[in-house]
């Protein structure tokens, strides 16, 4: 049989029905029209777009009310020729119209991405995101908690407050990208699914800073993710594939067909690939999408969910490989 025709790589993330689950994750890539539709030709499922962050918006009202108090300052008249700060919209108009003409540019989904601060930063913008047009909005969670006066209990009930109040607010799907740095992270994870998020997706990457001992400052570099960080986020995939409802999707370390093939055992139901796409162009995704085919077709699979979540801990034919147990048996058994 051929890969083709014989194999149904079709599969459902978030509330969307994909026709396979390589989706193109937020990048320089999807922050353009051109690169929205070279990742459609290419045959990206989905399509996540860079995240609306409101510190920016929100620095972008200061600097222009500053301006309005600096020129209203010379004559009167002036007063008249700008909006009243609340009117203003900025940067959010820029990503709204931005995401309604990637909508009308491709016929795939568009996911929006928010990177939220305060309550009302992200339920209002995550209403405008959904009027825009988004297929579904991706909480991008980026929280380095350093307050030490504050509990693991509190970072989670803010993530969960973040999911329930925007899930409320929209109808469109709503999926939430953890980071592992949680006291917790399956009951997290729980707890999110009983707020009724439709998607997880793990893992988000912090960045590092390093420190330049010779100009004494702190230095940021990116650093693009490589196969080495899958095995964190296959081990989560699959504690908890079968324990959510919620569907999930992988980010970081997917660069291979082999790789796609152990998200998806671990219980992944999409792949969101950024890092390999910047490094070998788009047309990866259609490597991607065929050789994930050609490799079910050879095993006389005859879907994705025939595979998917088979070596997940409710599935796999050795669980203690999640386990505890594991751990002592590699330490004992490793040799120089």
């Amino acid at each position: 049989m051929t890969a083709t025709t014989a194999v149904d790589l079709s599969t459902r993330y978030c509330g969307l029905d994909l026709p396979h689950p390589f989706v193109a994750g937020a990048s320089v890539l999807s922050d353009s029209l051109d690169g929205i539709r070279r990742l459609e030709d290419a045959g990206a499922a989905a399509i996540v777009l860079p995240s609306l962050f409101e510190e920016q918006l929100r620095q972008e009202q200061l600097a222009t009310v500053h301006e309005m108090e600096v020129h209203d300052e010379g004559f009167a008249e002036a007063l008249s020729f700008f909006p009243d700060p609340p009117d203003l919209t900025l940067g959010a108009e820029r990503y709204l119209e931005r995401l309604a003409a990637a909508k009308a540019a491709v016929d795939v989904p568009v996911i929006a991405s928010l990177n939220g601060v305060t309550d009302a930063g992200w339920l209002d913008h995550a209403r405008e995101l959904e009027e825009a047009g988004a297929d579904a909005l991706e909480l991008n969670v980026y929280f380095v908690a350093t307050d030490p006066e504050e509990s693991g209990q509190a970072v989670d009930d803010r993530v969960v407050g973040i999911a329930r109040h925007v899930k409320g607010a929209v109808a469109i799907p709503v999926a939430v990208k953890l980071s592992p740095y949680y006291s917790s992270v399956a009951h997290l994870a729980a707890r999110l699914d009983g707020a009724g998020v439709d998607g997880l997706v793990l893992f988000n990457r912090f960045f590092q800073p390093d420190i330049d001992i010779g100009a004494l400052e702190m230095v940021s570099r990116l650093k693009l993710s490589d196969p080495s960080e899958l095995p964190l986020r296959l081990a989560w995939l699959g504690i908890l594939y079968g324990r959510v409802r919620a569907t999930m999707a992988v980010t970081g370390g997917v660069h291979g067909v082999e790789d796609g093939v152990k998200a998806i055992m671990s219980g992944a139901s999409a792949i969101q690939t950024v890092s390999a796409l910047l490094t070998r162009g788009p047309k990866h995704l259609t490597a991607l999408r065929q050789g994930l085919a050609d490799w079910l077709a050879e095993r006389e699979y005859r879907s994705l969910a025939q595979m998917k979540g088979s070596m997940s801990l409710l599935r796999c034919p050795d669980p203690s490989a999640y386990q505890r147990q594991n751990y002592m048996r590699l330490l004992q058994d490793w040799r120089p």
